[in-house]
């Protein structure tokens, strides 16, 4: 059991790195996604909705094989670590890209007509008057996400990365005991998830508050 307590720094820090990675790689992609999906061009529209649907309609699991074992070109393939923050910057973008679309539709369609008589185009109407109210109805959803990623991402010890759930396994297996390693990574994932909840409130209403 020492052995496990020594690993738990380490496997804390790469819990923490897939599940960051992830979420940064996966709210950055989902910009693009987010366009296509209220895009006017039907076709666009379509193929992105489609995209967004088969990502979130298969289970995460199912994702993070298919990109370590599926993806593979020639000689390569996916270490376990690039594998797994692949698969849910994918995932993550799906649902983020969901998320913006709410507080896209939150804002009055008005103000791009606004925007327009103001001589913006299109484009600066996005940036410059949509997007920042977007973003800010988005926080809590975006934070909601992030902690059910924290805890989705538990399942990446399969394919061997390292994490405090692949820790606390090798302990039961050398222990025999599988009640405290599971009982302290237990305690880690709301130690981690907890406070994230509590940040994502902090900052929408400090948000909300900077607007008013």
């Amino acid at each position: 059991m020492i052995a496990f307590f020594e690993a738990l720094p380490a496997a804390l820090g790469t819990t923490l790195l897939v599940s960051l990675s992830s979420l940064v790689i996966g709210a950055v992609a989902a910009v693009p996604l987010l366009l296509g999906r209220v895009s006017r061009n039907r076709l666009l529209s379509g193929a992105t909705r489609a995209l967004i649907e088969v990502v979130r309609g298969v289970p995460p699991v199912v994702w993070v094989f298919i990109v370590f074992f599926g993806v593979e070109i020639g000689s390569f393939r996916f270490d376990p670590m690039p594998a797994a923050v692949l698969a849910f910057s994918l995932i993550s973008a799906a649902y983020i890209a969901e998320v913006y679309r709410g507080g896209y539709l939150s804002v009055k369609a008005g103000q791009f007509e606004a925007a327009a008589a103001l001589g913006l185009s299109r484009t600066r109407a996005f940036a410059d008057v949509v997007a920042p109210q977007l973003f800010r109805v988005a926080v809590p959803g975006v934070v909601a996400y992030a902690v059910g990623l924290l805890k989705d991402t538990s399942i990446v010890s399969i394919i061997g990365v390292a994490d405090i759930v692949f820790a606390a396994s090798r302990a039961m297996r050398a222990t025999g005991d599988p009640i405290l390693p599971f009982l302290v990574v237990a305690a880690l994932y709301l130690a981690i998830s907890l406070p994230i909840g509590l940040l994502g409130r902090a900052v929408y209403t400090a948000l909300r508050k900077k607007v008013a």
